[in-house]
């Protein structure tokens, strides 16, 4: 920390959401002074909005290299980095300024008040405490870098602050990538993450609400790429949902984009069968149960009314009993249970929680400190780089991970 007032590190941070304000509050813990801009008038509004209000802070994994597997995009880049800080640092962090953190059964992690509000005001006091002066309603025009050092900002206003370093934690509004690029960057095109499927099918309609866990959904792409997930599947109104749906949407983002969202799916409604064990299975009802109705008794893992739905599907009658399935329709059965075809017709957008894959090319970028390569003394957090993660927490907790690190590469003489 530098002694005197006067030659204390100026430091301008551009971006109100998660990354922006860890990174400036790490910053100010160093003893440099931060100013942070958001150009909205309410800061952290991702955070407030985020797993419908509750907040999903983190995931419970505390092995860098295990974590790092949930990003489609980044996850070698953050290895290292999650070393440094990761889940668990979040964990104690919060916990140190009085906000507990509870693990949910499938590992996500949110505030024990179930409250994004907790986070919010957290991290607004953090902020206050360190010292971090914070300037809302400050929309930035402009960035450009001094020849002496040091950068200027340009707000709308017209007003321009000068700043020995500066850190760009803007998400993927497109004005950060436009600052990036003019100060030396590449930019991966941004496309959308994490997003629902639309899809209409006559055997999925009047069953919007039915979920079936798990499942294993396939993209049918033309090249050699494969992409599948097993997972909850939730039918909607519009198609299909749900954790497995959401986890493919993210690994195949550039391929789904590449190809308008126009990509055949294939399901397999009962993952722990193969087309043969199903057939087997069927087989042996048959035998133990002939003369009960097909339609009444469903031998395997699947909602009542989806079950009869793929009766319908085959040609299966409802009166008809086992002992009177036919071979033609028990393959069909089979097939459509363990690779029934589907059509994506576009894409849904997943509640308030937009993510997206693309950003600043990382090989740009020093992942010990968050320092670009290409323009000393600019730093990145969050959202802006081309890191995303699936949904369960990773993509805030690239938010914590690379703010923590831009704060103390930038608030650090």
């Amino acid at each position: 920390m530098n002694g005197s007032v006067n030659n204390q590190l100026q430091i301008l941070v551009i971006g109100g959401g998660a990354a922006g304000f860890f990174g400036a509050i790490t910053a100010a813990g160093c003893g440099a002074k931060v100013t942070l801009l958001e150009a909205g008038r309410v800061p952290l509004g991702k955070v407030r909005i985020s797993g419908g209000g509750r907040c999903n802070v983190t995931h419970h994994c505390f092995d860098a290299a295990l974590f790092c597997q949930n990003y489609p995009r980044g996850g070698k880049a953050l290895r290292g980095a999650l070393t440094r800080f990761g889940a668990k640092d979040t964990v104690a962090w919060f916990e140190s300024r009085g906000v507990r953190l509870k693990a949910e059964a499938d590992g996500r992690m949110f505030p024990v008040t179930d409250d994004s509000g907790t986070i919010v005001d957290c991290l607004l006091e953090a902020a206050r405490k360190a010292g971090v002066l914070l300037r809302t309603g400050c929309p930035v025009q402009g960035v450009q870098r001094l020849e002496l050092g040091g950068f200027e900002v340009g707000l709308k206003s017209g007003e321009g602050l000068r700043c020995d370093r500066l850190l760009i934690a803007t998400g993927s509004h497109p004005t950060g990538y436009r600052w990036a690029q003019s100060l030396g960057h590449q930019i991966i095109p941004p496309v959308p993450s994490l997003f629902t499927f639309n899809l209409q099918d006559p055997r999925l309609q009047g069953l919007a609400g039915l979920s079936v866990d798990p499942v294993t959904v396939h993209l049918q792409t033309p090249g050699k790429l494969k992409f599948s997930q097993t997972g909850p599947l939730l039918i909607t109104h519009w198609g299909l949902s749900g954790p497995a749906i959401l986890k493919l949407s993210a690994w195949g983002a550039r391929v789904l984009q590449e190809h308008q969202y126009k990509l055949p799916l294939r399901i397999n409604w009962l993952p722990e069968f193969n087309p043969e064990t199903l057939r087997q299975h069927l087989l042996a009802t048959k035998q133990a149960t002939p003369k009960r109705k097909i339609t009444n008794s469903c031998p395997v893992s699947l909602p009542k009314r989806l079950w009869q739905r793929f009766l319908t599907t085959v040609g299966i009658e409802e009166q008809r009993i086992w002992a009177e399935l036919p071979k033609t329709a028990l393959n069909a059965l089979v097939q459509e249970l363990t690779g029934g075809e589907y059509h994506i017709l576009g894409k849904g957008v997943f509640k308030e929680e937009f993510v997206t894959c693309g950003g600043i090319k990382l090989g740009e970028i020093n992942f010990k400190t968050m320092e670009s390569r290409c323009c000393p003394g600019l730093y990145f957090a969050g959202e802006i780089l081309d890191i995303d993660g699936i949904t369960g927490g990773f993509n805030f907790q690239n938010a914590w991970t690379t703010g923590w690190l831009a704060g103390q590469g930038i608030g650090n003489p």
